[in-house]
């Protein structure tokens, strides 16, 4: 086991060759069963991982699923601090990311000792932190939202209750905009949904003028006001079930597409362009950096293992399992 740690330590997965004739499907699903694991993906992984998972989902889902699995071990096919949400709720249990590298902008765009002092300077604020934050950052929060419960979540806070929300500036804009309620805003963003090019997008839309345009609370303002629907991950497969469309350009993680058009193979998805001339889709590079090869390692040799320390991990299960309350109370 230490040659595997220092694999880990080396290059943050396990880099080894798959076995030479291996059904790597069926290696996965045997490992899951013999382990008693359970794989959780994010909505922004390739189709290839959602479709081994036992739960795809968005942020609420998965942290929702996360809390009340009977599975030993947890395998998240996500980004750091999701799995770091996963440990959160599960000390006891071992929840594995298959490659320590995948962090996310979004959560970096708040470093710790930055956002403290921010924090310390508005004392009498609420503080609502994205779920897209480390665990310390998490630990300096009251309540924690995704963009599946958000609006319910500030809407819960009492009027005369100023309120700081981190660490997405788009999200949070667009917040104040639904809720009524001004907060006091961290500059962060994602590096996904800051590079969608509007322009591109209503090129497109001439191309097909009967397209729907979904987007994603993360994106900027500009490319909010043009969106026929704005919703999170989740909302926006939902919102393409419901609709007598057939088009939709989609203005989010491109993994999303793969969902859509598995539901919907007689619709047309589009994914949005961003800025960037040589790319077709925005995706996610650390999302990406999950493979069923590292999948089956981690399953294999029950690492890279999560581990958070225990009073920093219950300063951080206390505004998680604020939200998780308030999205019970709510039904979401």
């Amino acid at each position: 086991m230490n040659d595997i740690n220092d694999i880990v330590k080396q290059y943050g997965y396990i880099k080894k060759a798959v076995p030479s004739g291996l059904n790597i499907i069926d290696a996965i699903k045997n490992l899951k069963k013999e382990k008693n694991a359970i794989i959780l993906a994010h909505f922004y992984q390739t189709g290839d991982i959602q479709d081994i998972a036992d739960f795809v989902g968005d942020s609420l889902k998965l942290a929702q699923e996360a809390e009340k699995t009977d599975a030993d071990i947890i395998v998240f096919a996500g980004v750091h601090f999701m799995a770091e949400t996963a440990k959160i709720l599960n000390p006891n249990k071992k929840v594995i990311l298959p490659d320590l590298n995948a962090s996310c902008s979004l959560a970096e765009s708040a470093p710790y000792k930055q956002f403290k002092a921010f924090r310390e300077a508005h004392s009498d604020h609420v503080v609502v932190s994205y779920v897209n934050s480390s665990t310390e950052v998490k630990a300096l929060t009251d309540i924690i939202c995704t963009s599946s419960n958000a609006v319910e979540i500030i809407n819960s806070i009492p009027a005369d209750k100023p309120i700081l929300f981190a660490p997405d500036k788009n999200l949070g804009s667009y917040l104040e905009k639904m809720t009524g309620k001004k907060m006091t805003l961290w500059d962060g963003a994602c590096h996904v949904h800051k590079a969608f090019s509007v322009e591109k997008i209503i090129a497109l839309k001439k191309d097909f003028p009967n397209a729907k345009i979904l987007a994603h609370p993360e994106c900027e303002k500009p490319l909010l006001t043009i969106s026929d629907y704005i919703g999170s991950t989740s909302a926006l497969l939902k919102y393409t079930d419901n609709i007598d469309i057939n088009q939709f350009i989609v203005a989010t993680e491109s993994g999303i597409l793969h969902q859509m058009q598995k539901q919907h193979p007689d619709k047309m998805f589009i994914p949005a362009p961003p800025d960037d001339s040589t790319c077709a889709c925005n995706d996610c590079e650390f999302m990406k950096m999950n493979t069923l090869e590292k999948i089956y390692w981690s399953l294999k040799e029950e690492a890279p293992q999560i581990n958070i320390e225990e009073n920093l991990r219950l300063q951080a299960l206390r505004p998680i399992k604020a939200m998780l309350d308030i999205s019970a109370k709510k039904g979401l």
